[in-house]
């Protein structure tokens, strides 16, 4: 991102979260960043569309600060705490704005929008659903979309009464409190009988009606990755294949993965007939050669 935009994103979001996004004026954006009205023009095209680079500003931050905790070599538990904690620390720092935009409702739902927030939504899911399986293992991988629905709700509820009163809730005990409680909803489905509510497949066909179909979560790197890893649990002599999907997982973590890399690795699983859904998946995300 352009200096000159992300100093005109950060005035913007000091005025909406103070004035509101409706009655906050190009001009006064300009202003508070030391350029002319014209001039704020060549970076964005209206004010819309810098609200929708406010939205990207926020989600693209907000990742790059829970995924840098990968690089520390926690173990996965203690990895998932800390990565909960830093999602409340960062969208308290931006509470006042966050507020804002929920008692305006000032997001306007253009389809650019919508599909930011789609893919914000599924992003936020892939992370509760990875984690919970790193965690408990491939036994709750039928329950994981009911664990991860249940997990952000109680996430969210927690962000409000922070938003409410900040000082009057020990955030430190938080994201321990709801691994905890997390653990109590495991081992009541794990040991239980009771049948998944929510469904890959029901999710696909929540997706479809709404018309977002270029968003579907097996279309997902994450989602693609975590269903060759259950596929490899449930395998006997796997420990080769494991391996190239570990080295998979990691390249694709790489600000630009390379193609030769991720290509030699999937051509490991074409021996296994079941795998070749997943690479033919993978080939048309990073557009490999077959």
């Amino acid at each position: 991102m352009k200096e000159k935009d992300l100093i005109i994103i950060e005035e913007a979001i000091k005025l909406f979260a103070k004035k509101g996004f409706s009655a906050t004026s190009i001009q006064e954006i300009a202003t508070e960043s030391r350029i002319s009205k014209g001039a704020f023009y060549l970076h964005f095209k209206s004010k819309e569309a810098l609200l929708l680079a406010i939205l990207h500003y926020y989600f693209d931050s907000l990742q790059k600060n829970v995924l840098s905790i990968e690089d520390e070599g926690l173990p996965p538990r203690a990895r998932f705490t800390k990565q909960i904690n830093v999602m409340f620390e960062n969208l308290l720092q931006h509470k006042e704005f966050i507020i804002m935009q929920s008692r305006e409702q000032a997001i306007p739902l253009n389809e650019e929008v919508k599909e930011l927030i789609y893919k914000m939504q599924l992003s936020t899911h892939e992370f509760y659903r990875n984690n919970i399986v790193e965690i408990y293992g491939n036994e709750v991988e039928k329950y994981v979309w009911d664990l991860s629905i249940i997990l952000e709700g109680i996430f969210h509820s927690y962000m409000k009464l922070l938003f409410l009163g900040q000082q009057a809730v020990d955030m430190s005990r938080i994201a321990q409190y709801m691994l905890n409680r997390l653990d109590d909803l495991v081992n009541s489905l794990v040991n239980g009988e009771e049948k998944p509510l929510i469904t890959h497949e029901t999710i696909q066909t929540i997706l479809e009606n709404s018309n977002m179909c270029m968003l579907l979560e097996s279309d997902n790197i994450s989602a693609v990755l975590l269903e060759m890893r259950s596929e490899l649990a449930n395998s006997n002599d796997n420990e080769d294949l494991l391996v190239s999907l570990e080295v998979v997982e990691a390249e694709i973590k790489q600000e630009i993965p390379r193609a030769a890399v991720l290509q030699g690795m999937l051509s490991n699983f074409k021996k296994e007939p079941k795998f070749e859904k997943y690479i033919t998946r993978i080939t048309k995300l990073y557009n490999l050669q077959n």
